[in-house]
């Protein structure tokens, strides 16, 4: 029901904007919407959060990372400048049919929804 798009190869330093649109579903405004990536041999990671208007980013993509949402158009963004090759792994998009607090945004546990994943590859 989530799909995910807008993956690539780049250098360092670029940008890319993900998105995740939905089908079958209407995400409404309350719905919590995320972004998580998972790099080889590691475990899947929170990287950016939306939920009534609030957001939640991870530590490691704060002031490089924006995640944005359209519900008009069932799409939540995520907007990745100065990309570091750190930032390489598939990235999930996901959904919560709440609004989760954001004590628990953070864990994918908390997620019903899942897309298929857009792998991002950032070269040194």
């Amino acid at each position: 029901q989530l799909q995910a798009s807008g993956g690539g190869l780049v250098q360092a330093g670029a940008s890319l904007r993900l998105s995740c649109t939905t089908s079958g579903r209407t995400f409404s405004g309350t719905y919590t919407m995320a972004w998580f990536r998972q790099a080889p041999g590691k475990e899947r990671e929170f990287v950016a959060g939306s939920r009534s208007g609030n957001t939640a980013y991870a530590d490691s993509v704060k002031g490089r990372f924006t995640i944005s949402r359209d519900n008009a158009k069932n799409t939540v963004y995520l907007q990745m400048n100065s990309l570091k090759p750190e930032d390489t792994a598939v990235y999930f998009c996901a959904g919560a049919p709440r609004g989760l607090i954001m004590s628990t945004i953070r864990r994918s546990v908390e997620y019903d929804y899942w897309g298929q994943g857009t792998q991002v590859t950032v070269s040194s």
